[in-house]
């Protein structure tokens, strides 16, 4: 099977359980990713200032393009026109039935995309580590992903999120989180991702927001828990406990530095963005 063919299946195994799962206890952006907090906020304004940050990293002005664009926050958000691009049947059909103006969703992996206009910003929020499966050359497979950004952009910068391995070796991952959460992903190293970007695009902005996610992770803990009868009625009491236990473990793995959670815009070589 191919990366893109694994990474699809792997994405609508995880994803398409079901948009009303999700809404019990993610906030109304249905962000499925880290939240980006300055202090004390809810989650909800937490995940506002997420999508507002990358959104002002990437710098569009005339085209966005979202890679992995969840159910579509930052479509919405862009204030430009924008292309959104998922792997999951039931987030396009979420973002869809949106009718958000000037924004395009579409089923298909980044190696397949070919835009009919250039784009001067990209976004990639919690994708990036669903690009490789174990046993992948991973950092073959960043670089190429890199190398279209840059063919991609006629100006601004790629605002990338992204798990990382940080304090741990991929051969300690847990068998539960790769077997039966994330099936075929393999998270990179902040290593592999520097060595992928390495004469394709300049990192300018780099940071560890692992205690956030430890925060987030233990937020949807908390609101899956409160919704546990609701959510039993929709997916199952093994579904619900599968994630409850997926989202403590990841938690932890945050707070003890085992993993790590990048935010990193990175632009072409050459381009004035100190200007």
């Amino acid at each position: 099977m191919s990366s893109a063919a694994q990474s699809a299946e792997a994405i609508r195994h995880h994803y398409d359980i079901g948009n009303d799962f999700y809404a019990l206890w993610l906030d109304p952006t249905l962000s499925y990713s880290c939240a980006w907090r300055t202090g004390d906020e809810s989650l909800e304004q937490a995940q506002e200032h997420k999508l507002r940050r990358h959104l002002d990293a990437a710098g569009a002005r005339t085209r966005l393009l979202d890679v992995g664009c969840g159910w579509g926050g930052i479509l919405a958000r862009a204030g430009v026109p924008a292309v959104g691009l998922t792997l999951s049947d039931a987030q396009a059909a979420h973002v869809a039935a949106q009718g958000i103006p000037d924004a395009e969703v579409r089923v298909e992996d980044w190696r397949d995309h070919t835009p009919s206009h250039p784009y001067d910003g990209i976004v990639s929020i919690g994708a990036f580590e669903h690009f490789a499966a174990p046993g992948a050359d991973k950092v073959a497979i960043y670089r190429e992903f890199f190398t279209r950004c840059r063919e991609w952009l006629s100006g601004g910068a790629l605002s990338l999120q992204t798990i990382a391995y940080a304090d741990m070796d991929p051969a300690e991952a847990s068998s539960f989180m790769q077997q039966e959460i994330f099936p075929d992903a393999e998270l990179p190293t902040l290593a592999e991702i520097t060595a992928a970007a390495d004469g394709v695009l300049e990192v300018t902005a780099l940071s560890n927001g692992r205690l956030d996610y430890a925060w987030t992770c233990a937020e949807w803990a908390r609101r899956l828990k409160a919704a546990r009868p609701e959510a039993r009625e929709l997916v199952g009491a093994e579904t619900v406990a599968r994630y409850e236990r997926y989202l403590m473990l990841s938690s932890l793995g945050f707070r003890m530095g085992r993993l790590a959670l990048y935010r990193i815009t990175l632009r072409p070589y050459g381009s004035r963005w100190g200007a």
